[in-house]
């Protein structure tokens, strides 16, 4: 009976038959767990709370936005939703070939850039976009085109009220063939300006109506008191660049006073401002308490007579020889009117820490070094560091 017991115990079929089933057990428990695995990794994206879906899409670009949408009708409606929809770019696409300022392009190009620019306005509106940034670049003096009906019918269309960046080119359309009109008088230059800033101040007025709450602008200037009137309504601006308007139009002093005293959140200020032959000898101040980056690099003729910017840790500022011949007498007796930049920096930026991409030393209110010596040789027009007979 024991050597029965023991030879079954040891009989291979027994045990074969044992081991098969005990795999055959393992593998179906595998095999659930791997059910059950897969089973836990399916994602319920649909009974996310639509504000977390809604931060999902956001990530994702206007292509993409469109064709989630095929997906299925939930999709379709979340992708109306006006905070998906936060930019609104005209710059782009349609670009040939880069130039200086805009694109060229041929006439049949331009018609085609013509219809997006109007296909992807509609798309916006019909989705009530709510507009965080807007960049565009149109010649709103153009009779033909009426880019500025299209703006401004476009802006009552979105939503504008949480706009926080704009980028406005209102000189220039961004994609134009060169032979679309053909040369004009200066006094017809005159008219076409005329317009442009008159459009310019009507869309400008509508934005102050509708995006009080804008923090970045880029935009050229004209520097009337009606345009500089209206930029004081904006303010939450921390960042704002203002590019030349017109090279024959001037900037009073009283004006850039005015302005910078009457943005109370200006951080960064980037001119642009080309001072006309008629204002040679004009000086300018410029106060802010806010502003701690301030670049005038891009300007030409323009010279300071005060400074008051306590907060102010980096300035930018270059000179331009324009090469206006005068003799020496009357050159020096200009010269004299204009203070030294650096007497100007030590009395007014207490808290300037780089000049001109220089790092000063700390030393630099109290004592002049050879390096500071040479900045100032590039940006300072005071009859110290400008010795030539030409402006």
């Amino acid at each position: 009976m024991y050597r029965e017991r023991k030879l079954q115990r040891h009989d291979p079929s027994t045990s074969s038959e044992t081991n098969e089933s005990e795999v055959a057990s393992s593998s179906d428990t595998l095999s659930s767990s791997q059910n059950g695995l897969k089973t836990k990794t399916h994602f319920p994206f649909c009974l996310l709370p639509v504000d977390c879906q809604l931060y999902i899409f956001s990530f994702l670009s206007e292509v993409e936005k469109c064709t989630a949408a095929l997906v299925c009708s939930n999709w379709s409606k979340l992708m109306r939703t006006p905070r998906l929809w936060r930019v609104a770019d005209f710059m782009r696409l349609g670009a040939f070939i880069s130039g200086m300022d805009g694109v060229l392009a041929s006439f049949r190009e331009f018609e085609r850039w013509k219809e997006w620019v109007h296909q992807y306005a509609y798309h916006l509106a019909s989705r009530g976009a709510s507009l965080l940034v807007l960049r565009a670049s149109f010649d709103l003096g153009d009779q033909r085109t009426k880019w500025a009906d299209f703006l401004l019918q476009f802006l009552d269309r979105v939503h504008c009220g949480e706009l926080r960046e704009l980028e406005l080119n209102w000189t220039l359309t961004h994609l134009e063939p060169l032979d679309l009109y053909p040369p004009e008088s200066m006094a017809q230059i005159c008219m076409a300006k005329t317009d442009q800033f008159n459009s310019f101040q009507t869309l400008f007025k509508q934005l102050t109506r509708t995006s009080p709450k804008l923090s970045r602008m880029k935009l050229p200037f004209d520097w009337s008191e009606h345009s500089v009137s209206l930029l004081t309504h904006f303010q939450h601006l921390s960042t704002l660049e203002l590019n030349y308007f017109w090279v024959f139009k001037g900037v009073q002093p009283e004006t850039m006073q005015k302005l910078t005293r009457s943005l109370p959140k200006l951080k960064t200020l980037i001119l642009q401002i080309l001072v006309p032959v008629k204002d040679l000898g004009v000086s300018y101040p410029l106060e802010s308490k806010s502003l701690e980056f301030l670049d005038v690099s891009q300007s030409r003729g323009l010279v300071f007579n005060h400074l008051d910017l306590p907060s102010l840790k980096e300035l930018r500022v270059k000179k331009t020889i324009r090469g206006i011949i005068l003799n020496r007498r009357t050159r020096v007796a200009l010269q004299t009117r204009w203070t030294c930049l650096y007497d100007l920096l030590k009395s007014g930026t207490p808290k300037l820490q780089v000049f001109n991409s220089h790092r000063l030393l700390p030393c630099w209110p109290t004592q002049s070094y050879l390096e500071l010596s040479e900045v100032l040789l590039q940006s300072c027009y005071c009859i110290q560091h400008t010795d030539t007979w030409l402006l």
